[in-house]
């Protein structure tokens, strides 16, 4: 009731004055200033519908803003909006609100400076108020606002400064109002800048929604792998112990322990956890002696892995996958075998490459060890180290495959591991 009682009081003093000088002038006029009945009549009328205006004014804001105060009745608004983008992309959040605004007109964006300046009408309110255009309130008012905001660049984030006020100076506040129509403009900016964000934020939620869904299906095909043991190799396995029992006990008991071994590494105690290369080796290890143990002399395995690189991270069994391709791909169809390498080195960029080779059969048309299990060892890559680690498969030279694989020797995961 204060703030009301004194915004009436101003902008009524404010006519009064003027009503004064205007009778003052008039009195000094020739022949009509002595009479002094027009001065009066024009006086009160004009003071009883600029009184009549500003009640208006007041029923508008109280309407528009809910509640009448100094900052609601000012016909100059200015918000500060901060917004969780770069500034680039707030600038464009801002100008695209800006742009939607009823009755805009003349916008000027400069993207560089990060600043945009609009014209914006007024709506015809002066209906409303008691005489309608007569109303001195209208007299010289200006029908239009004007819009300033400036993005300022922060760290991941735009400050919006926003001035919505009167295309007119700033002394003809003590004389006109602007009907709310700025505080208005003012929170229908904020509005749209805050419902954008807000379609922003759920947008980036269903897309991580999606990828954690796709994520999870395929997670779900390649858990198999962890800890996974074929059925055939652990059959043949068990056989070929049961034979060697009876013609060569001491190699049966060295091959039930590589599978002991095997087994023992190809069963991690928590679910989807990193492994280390170390680990995996031994695995890769001990699945080779079975192996030499059933091929004898066909197979032959060379092991060049330094103690330093052996504490990376690396996901289970994707080491063994490349040494099951190296065997079945390229030595087992050979009459006469081969050599499997296990090579790791850590390089000038900080990544450790890890290259399992042979001199089998290579690149044929039976089969090339381009098939599932190495497109789950690039996807597997991808889920959990994104675009830091890659895996590449060439010939070897004079003869078979190398697959190497590039993971960064320093690896804090963010995300579970598959």
């Amino acid at each position: 009731m204060i703030k009301s009682t004194f915004f009436v009081l101003r902008i009524s003093l404010a006519w009064l004055l003027v009503v004064f000088l205007f009778a003052g002038l008039w009195s000094n006029l020739p022949l009509i200033g002595w009479i002094d009945w027009p001065v009066v009549v024009a006086g009160m009328l004009t003071m009883a519908l600029v009184v009549a205006g500003a009640l208006s004014h007041l029923g508008r804001v109280q309407l528009i803003a809910g509640r009448i105060d100094k900052a609601a009745l000012s016909n100059r608004q200015r918000r500060q909006v901060e917004i969780p983008f770069e500034a680039g992309e707030a600038f464009d959040l801002l100008d695209a609100a800006i742009r939607e605004l009823p009755r805009i007109e003349q916008v000027e964006s400069a993207r560089d400076s990060l600043q945009v300046r609009a014209k914006v009408g007024r709506p015809d309110v002066n209906i409303e108020r008691i005489g309608g255009r007569w109303n001195p309130l209208s007299w010289f008012g200006i029908p239009r606002n004007q819009i300033l905001a400036t993005v300022t660049p922060g760290h991941d984030s735009g400050s919006v400064t926003l001035i919505c006020e009167p295309e007119s100076p700033a002394w003809s506040d003590w004389f006109l109002v602007d009907d709310a129509s700025n505080y208005e403009n003012a929170e229908a900016i904020t509005r749209a800048i805050s419902r954008r964000v807000g379609e922003r934020r759920r947008g980036e939620k269903a897309d991580a929604a999606q990828t954690a869904t796709e994520k999870e299906l395929t997670v779900a095909k390649l858990s198999l792998l962890h800890a996974q043991v074929e059925p055939h190799f652990l059959y043949n396995t068990l056989a070929s112990a049961q034979l060697l029992t009876r013609s060569d006990p001491a190699r049966a008991d060295e091959m039930l322990g590589h599978l002991i071994q095997y087994l023992r590494r190809s069963l991690p105690s928590t679910e989807n956890e990193l492994s280390t290369l170390g680990v995996e080796l031994e695995r890769a290890l001990a699945y080779l002696e079975i192996l030499k143990v059933r091929m004898g002399p066909r197979l032959s395995v060379q092991v060049d892995v330094p103690e330093e690189v052996r504490t990376t991270a690396l996901p289970p069994m994707m080491l063994q996958t490349l040494v099951e391709n190296a065997i079945k791909h390229g030595l087992e169809p050979r009459t006469g075998g081969g050599t499997v390498w296990i090579r790791a080195r850590r390089g000038d960029d900080g990544a450790v490459a890890v290259t399992v080779a042979d001199d089998g059969d290579g690149f044929n048309n039976k089969t090339n060890g381009t098939g599932i299990g190495l497109r789950n060892v690039r996807e597997r890559l991808r889920l959990v180290y994104g675009g830091e680690a890659a895996l590449a498969v060439v010939a070897n030279f004079p003869a078979g495959v190398a697959a190497t694989i590039s993971v960064p020797a320093k690896f804090k995961p963010e995300v579970d591991h598959v």
